[in-house]
């Protein structure tokens, strides 16, 4: 009688029970609950074959309800590794939620399981929330290698031109007077207009900053900058060794000079400046990677091209 009942709740216990298995496999702080169904799966089959055997041997009945009670006996006995499965927490004696039921050794609910493991908590609250978009992960990214560059676009383009007399050993620069970099000495530059390529960007800015007109342009570089307010500004620099006209004493917007190569003050340039300028006053070509808050460089990557 016992073994046809057990027979007809056999296969479906023993799947019910490798189903929590794999299921608990997704839930974090689960090597005894895991354990738990296995061992019970174990007694099933030790039962199933006593029970077998009982009948094959035509074996008083009583023996089959005997075997049963020494199964149950034995999931009692061994209870802390056999049935670790609590239905309140117990930290707190809240109810506990079916996944903190089979999943959790320490049968806590999840507001008890955030105190005490807050980095798993985090991990568990980031890996729920729906995926960053590519602004989102430009935004937030605070180190150069996290943003994906081979998606991003730039909102802006501008050019960079510095403009070197061999005959004095001079860079010509400019002192911003309003705009971005208020203060700054710079490169004679600005935005690339529609319907404009970057060299002849490099022309005009030159023109409109300094009064000269420049020639023999080399593209020396690119620079990718990502602020935290999201402009995306992909500069293009450029050096000309050659130039006429006369230098105007200033603009509405800037100051230009003549500064020897050797006394470049770095102290009132961009942060990134030093890191790729003296390679681009060489001649060396460069790609450089910045990550801006405001004025302050948070991150920053450049590499230099083999010659």
């Amino acid at each position: 009688m016992l073994l046809s009942l057990f027979y007809k709740i056999f296969d479906f216990v023993l799947l019910m029970l490798l189903i929590l298995n794999i299921y608990q496999r997704k839930l974090p702080h689960t090597a005894r609950k895991r354990r738990a169904p296995l061992i019970i799966a174990a007694v099933f089959l030790v039962l199933d074959m006593v029970l077998i055997a009982i009948d094959h041997y035509l074996l008083p009945s009583f023996l089959e309800w005997a075997a049963l009670l020494i199964a149950l006996l034995f999931i009692y006995l061994t209870r802390s590794i056999s049935w670790p499965f609590r239905l309140k927490c117990a930290a707190c004696g809240k109810k506990l939620d079916f996944a903190s039921i089979i999943g959790g050794d320490e049968n806590f609910c999840p507001e008890c399981f955030s105190e005490a493991f807050p980095e798993e908590a985090k991990k568990k609250e980031e890996k729920k929330a729906p995926p960053k978009s590519d602004e989102e992960i430009f935004i937030s990214a605070e180190k150069v290698d996290d943003i994906p560059w081979g998606r991003w676009e730039p909102t802006e383009r501008c050019v960079l031109t510095y403009c070197i007399d061999r005959d004095s050993s001079s860079v010509l620069l400019i002192e911003k007077r309003k705009g971005m970099g208020t203060g700054y000495y710079n490169a004679p530059g600005g935005h690339i207009e529609l319907e404009e390529t970057k060299l002849e960007a490099a022309v005009r800015e030159c023109k409109e900053e300094t009064g000269l007109d420049i020639s023999n342009l080399e593209e020396v570089g690119t620079l990718c900058f990502q602020f935290k307010d999201g402009i995306r500004m992909l500069g293009y620099v450029f050096i000309a060794d050659s130039f006429s006209g006369t230098l105007v004493e200033e603009t509405e917007e800037t100051k230009p000079f003549w500064c020897p190569l050797d006394k470049l003050d770095y102290s009132k340039m961009w942060e990134d400046d030093i890191l790729w300028l003296p390679y681009a006053l060489e001649g060396k070509h460069f790609e450089g990677y910045f990550i801006f808050d405001d004025l302050k460089m948070v991150d920053s990557r450049v590499e230099i091209e083999e010659q």
